[in-house]
Parts: C-alpha cells; sequence; structure tokens
C-alpha cells in the first residue's frame, strides 16, 4: 500500500487493488498497519476531504484535525494518486 504520509501514529495511504473501473481519488486513514477496510476519505475536485466512512472508528477530534492535515496536502495526495493509477476521477 502506497503510504503518502504519517500524521502521528496514524498512516495515510492508497489501497493498491482500488477495483475496476478505478474508484474515486480517496485516501484510508489507519492507525499503525494498513488494513483494506481502514478510514476513508474522498478527495474532491477543489482540494476538501469528505469523510465516506470512519470504520477504523478514529476518535473524532483526531479525524476532524487529519481532515485539514489531508485538505492541506490535497495537491500532492492528487499527484500522487496520479502517478500509481495513471487516472484519476473526482468524487465531486
Amino acid at each position: 500500500m502506497p503510504q503518502i504520509f504519517k500524521a502521528g501514529p496514524y498512516s495515510i495511504y492508497f489501497w493498491s487493488n482500488e477495483n475496476r473501473p478505478l474508484e474515486p481519488i480517496h485516501v484510508h486513514i489507519a492507525e499503525g498497519r494498513a488494513t483494506s477496510n481502514a478510514t476513508k476519505v474522498w478527495i474532491t475536485q477543489s482540494g476538501k476531504a469528505l469523510l465516506c466512512n470512519n470504520d477504523s472508528q478514529i476518535p473524532r477530534p483526531v479525524l476532524k484535525n487529519l481532515l485539514r492535515i489531508i485538505e492541506a496536502n490535497s495537491s500532492t495526495i492528487i499527484s500522487k494518486w496520479h502517478a500509481h493509477f495513471n487516472d484519476i476521477q473526482y468524487y465531486c
């Protein structure tokens, strides 16, 4: 799983097997080891972070901060997504 960056104990990463057709751009967040059912966050075309699910059960205050960090790094995330998957679609 390509890790994009870490924020404290949380890894923000892509899941390499994202199905075909490719889902819209998003990242997963997990504390520690990457899993396929981690918290999922959509990235919008304007660089906003929209929570899809919180399957990792990240506490709300921590999750709110992580969403801000993801938004601040959205251009890097978008660039790395395109480089890794050679395709890009947005949730909205």
